[in-house]
């Protein structure tokens, strides 16, 4: 199989219609290479860009529809209570997260330690610390919420 044929197309990348723009560019490009004949070769790069931003537009259009598509499935998640693809955190991605503060934590507190005593190695540890409380915040939301301090509904009676 030759390479070329296992290479996306603008099509699979953009989810473009195939046939309609296929056809509207495949008109496009007969129309500039025919104003290419009869205007000469001077005029080439002037037909070449205006082809080419035309082709820009089209892809814009068919990356904007997607992205549009998207995020309204997204929204479509959230509004049926199911968690946003952002906010869905891995196994794999906490322990190694995990992981990597615990190797990084052994310098910092060799850096501590040595510089600044006692007072150093808790600055160390209060960043370290600090910084796997941010992480754990932002891929657990709910994770510090509080539980004892129900507000009361309008629905309750």
């Amino acid at each position: 199989m030759p390479r070329a044929a296992r290479l996306p197309t603008v099509r699979d990348m953009t989810g473009m219609n195939a046939r309609h723009d296929d056809a509207e560019l495949k008109k496009e490009l007969d129309a500039t290479l025919h104003a290419r004949r009869e205007l000469g070769e001077e005029y080439e790069s002037a037909l070449v860009d205006s082809f080419l931003e035309k082709v820009e537009q089209r892809l814009d259009g068919a990356v904007d529809r997607r992205v549009r598509r998207r995020l309204a499935e997204q929204q479509m998640l959230v509004a049926r209570g199911a968690r946003s693809p952002q906010s869905a955190d891995s196994w794999g991605e906490r322990f190694g997260f995990g992981i990597v503060s615990l190797v990084l934590a052994i310098p910092l507190s060799a850096i501590g330690a040595t510089q600044a005593n006692l007072p150093g190695l808790l600055v160390a540890w209060g960043g370290i610390v600090g910084v796997n409380v941010v992480q754990a915040a932002r891929t657990s939301p709910g994770l510090f919420a509080r539980r004892g301090n129900r507000q009361e509904s309008d629905w309750e009676e």
